[in-house]
């Protein structure tokens, strides 16, 4: 039981951080936010609303993940270096795909709401 407190006051602190440094981070947040009733008002079963919100939640998780790997980029060293660029490059390119993957699943969803498919 101890083990888990210890992990929900990290899981806590790391999305604290994650809020008060990074701008994406909170408008992820706010996006997640506004998924919540756009995904009722859209979806047009319970589990195509379920799907909504979990691909907003997997945006800021991708998000999370890249911004660990650019603050650990950062601590190594501050001088440029072309390996960890490509690096932070990767991490930017899977948020990338999170939001273009999310972004489907939203206009397929509508496309879905008004009967064009």
């Amino acid at each position: 039981m101890l083990r888990l407190w210890r992990a929900t006051i990290n899981t806590r602190n790391g999305l604290a951080f994650a809020i008060r440094s990074e701008q994406a981070v909170r408008e992820e947040l706010a996006a997640l936010v506004l998924s919540l009733p756009l995904a009722w008002l859209i979806g047009l079963t319970a589990m195509r609303r379920i799907e909504l919100v979990a691909a907003v939640v997997l945006v800021l998780v991708v998000e999370l993940l890249n911004t660990a790997i650019e603050k650990l980029a950062d601590r190594l060293t501050t001088d440029h270096d072309p390996q960890i660029g490509r690096v932070k490059d990767m991490g930017s390119a899977a948020v990338g795909v999170a939001l273009v993957m999310a972004g489907l699943f939203w206009l397929f969803a509508l496309a879905e709401r008004m009967g064009v498919i």
